[in-house]
C-alpha cells in the first residue's frame, strides 16, 4: 500500500457554485510536501503546503485536511468515462495504490512515510463545482449511487510525505462503520444513520446530523492524539 501521488490545487475560475475560485484542480508533485493540522473550518487551510479550500464554508479544516482517493477506484471510472483519468483529477491530495479507502473505518489511522499519522474522519460528499469540472451531466447523482467516496482525513502527527510513500495502517478501531457505510448513511440511504454513532471520530457536524435524524448521540471524540 503507498501513495502513488501527491497532488496540490492550481486555483482557477469556478463557474459552477457562484464563488471566485476552485483548488479542485490538483496535480502530482515532485518532492516533499509539509503536512500539518489546518485549524478549524472557514480560513481555507488544509493540511498540505501550497494547497487551499476556496469554498471556506463546505470545505477545509481539520476534519477535511486531506483527501485520498484510490486509483484502482479512478480506473473503474476511466472505463465508464471512456477518457483517461490522471491522478488528482478528483480532486483528491493523495491517489492511493492498495489502500481500501472506502473500506476504511471511521478513525482509521495511516501512516504515511516515516513520520505523518493520519485519522479517516468522513467521506466526500460531490458538489456542483465537483460534476462541472469533469463536465459530466448527472455526475453527482452517478457518483452517490456508486458510494465510492473516497476518504477525508485528519493530521495527527505532522511531517512531510512524497509519491511513493508507503501506506501504513496503525490502528483500527472496535467499530464496523467503514467510510463507504458512513457515505450511504449520509446520502441515499438514511436508515443506516443509527449504525453511525459509534463511530467517535466522526467530525462533529457528522455527529450533530445523527442527532437531529435519529435523536441517537455518538459517542463523544475526534481527533485524538
Amino acid at each position: 500500500m503507498y501513495a502513488l501521488s501527491v497532488n496540490i490545487g492550481r486555483p482557477r475560475p469556478n463557474p459552477w457554485k457562484g464563488i471566485s475560485a476552485t483548488g479542485i484542480d490538483k496535480r502530482p508533485v515532485d518532492g516533499p510536501v509539509a503536512v500539518t493540522a489546518p485549524g478549524p473550518k472557514g480560513t481555507g487551510a488544509v493540511g498540505l503546503a501550497g494547497d487551499r479550500a476556496y469554498d471556506v464554508r463546505h470545505h477545509g479544516g481539520a476534519d477535511q485536511a486531506v483527501y485520498a482517493y484510490a486509483r484502482e477506484d479512478l480506473d473503474g471510472w476511466e472505463a465508464e468515462f471512456g477518457r483517461p483519468l490522471a491522478n488528482g483529477v478528483f480532486g483528491e491530495n493523495l491517489t492511493t495504490l492498495g489502500v481500501d479507502v472506502n473500506g476504511a473505518l471511521i478513525g482509521e489511522r495511516w501512516r504515511i512515510g516515516s513520520d505523518v499519522v493520519l485519522e479517516v474522519s468522513c467521506a466526500r460528499i460531490p458538489c456542483a463545482t465537483f460534476q462541472g469540472w469533469l463536465e459530466r451531466d448527472g455526475w453527482i447523482k452517478r457518483f452517490t449511487r456508486a458510494a465510492l467516496p473516497g476518504a477525508y482525513l485528519r493530521v495527527i502527527e505532522p511531517g512531510e510525505i512524497r509519491s511513493g510513500d508507503r501506506v501504513e495502517i496503525v490502528h483500527r478501531p472496535a467499530h464496523e462503520v467503514t467510510v463507504a457505510l458512513e457515505f450511504r448513511a449520509m446520502t441515499l440511504e438514511p436508515e443506516l444513520l443509527p449504525l453511525l454513532a459509534v463511530a467517535d471520530a466522526l467530525p462533529e457536524e457528522g455527529k450533530e446530523l445523527i442527532r437531529r435524524r435519529t435523536g441517537a448521540t455518538p459517542p463523544a471524540g475526534g481527533a485524538r492524539t
